[in-house]
């Protein structure tokens, strides 16, 4: 099927959320036992961990990490958010420049300006969008405001009343006044996230059993194997392990000169949707296939276009003497495998 849909279901009692694009999953989110990305808290700082110039802090979730917290004593209380997933018997992740993002807008309290997304360049929809944030943000002090892309189309009316939203949700969490560890705003449920991030034209699915009828299932199904095909009969593997996640890319039965450059330069397009349907971050490493090291910059440049396009704050880290290539990628995301049927 050609297009866009938001398939919105279940898996078992998880909630879940699936991106289509011309028939082909291509992002999918799902509920977990974890706590999710962007709840805050209200925090006690517990001890500062030395060398690190960190501190944990008490969470009704269990034990969290902020980092660069000069001028912050233990039993002192902070905001913080959950910034993504913890490593494996590790402390959450968090920041103290709490964001409240929704569909349209993007509330900072800590930053103070009016801003629009690079991506809207009509001067004119620019201007009329400028004049919608001063008007609703009148009220909101000195916190700033970003306009996200998903503006450029958008009713005047529904943006302005989601700045509204987003600026007293904002007033009220930074204006609290209570003590000890607390929950203040639970993080997005996957359908939530899948209305705030998924913004591009779609058709929205919500019927029961969608999931079946749709082909997600499918997919998924395809995910519990490390194995994922390529272009020309090339493959790749994605294996998790304790450490970080490795993925050996092959060229199967192509014998050609160039089969090393194709099975690599298809990797670098397809290894984003690979990791963020799987759910994986951390430290990677590929075992690419051999090409010369001419070609090196190539396969940099299109991975490089892969990963901007992706939104998972991922970071290259180059070439190692094997000839492996590193990343280091946020955990934005829980494991998928554990939780699938």
């Amino acid at each position: 099927m050609k297009g866009r849909q938001i398939i919105l279901d279940h898996l078992g009692d998880r909630e879940a959320a699936a991106l289509m694009v011309d028939g082909r999953l291509d992002d999918l989110l799902i509920d977990s036992d974890a706590p999710r990305p962007g709840t805050i808290y209200r925090a006690v700082a517990l001890r500062p961990v030395k060398g690190q110039g960190g501190m944990f802090f008490s969470t009704p979730d269990g034990d969290a990490f902020l980092r660069q917290t000069r001028g912050i004593s233990p039993g002192q209380e902070k905001l913080v958010q959950i910034t993504g997933y913890a490593d494996p018997e590790k402390a959450i992740p968090v920041t103290d420049r709490i964001l409240f993002k929704s569909r349209y807008a993007i509330v900072t309290p800590d930053a103070p300006g009016l801003n629009i997304s690079r991506r809207i360049r009509d001067d004119d929809r620019r201007d009329m969008l400028m004049v919608i944030a001063r008007e609703a943000m009148q009220e909101a002090g000195d916190m700033g405001l970003i306009l996200r892309s998903s503006c450029v189309d958008a009713e005047d009316d529904a943006i302005a009343e989601d700045i509204r939203a987003m600026a007293t949700l904002a007033a009220q969490v930074t204006g609290d006044t209570g003590t000890g560890p607390e929950t203040l705003v639970e993080g997005d449920t996957p359908h939530a996230l899948a209305w705030r991030d998924w913004s591009d034209p779609a058709d929205i699915v919500t019927d029961p059993g969608s999931f079946a009828s749709h082909g997600v299932l499918d997919a998924l199904d395809a995910l519990k194997s490390p194995f994922a095909p390529l272009p020309g009969g090339a493959s790749l593997f994605v294996e998790p392990t304790r450490a970080l996640v490795a993925v050996d890319v092959n060229t199967g039965t192509d014998t050609s000169l160039a089969a090393g450059l194709k099975a690599n330069l298809a990797t670098a397009r397809e290894l984003p949707r690979q990791l963020r349907l799987r759910g994986l971050g951390g430290q990677i490493t590929i075992d690419l296939a051999p090409m010369p090291k001419k070609d090196r910059r190539g396969f940099e440049t299109t991975l490089r276009a892969t990963l901007r396009a992706d939104g998972i704050d991922t970071v290259l880290a180059g070439w190692t003497p094997l000839g492996h290539y590193e990343l280091q990628r946020k955990r934005a995301r829980i494991p998928t495998l554990p939780l699938l049927p």
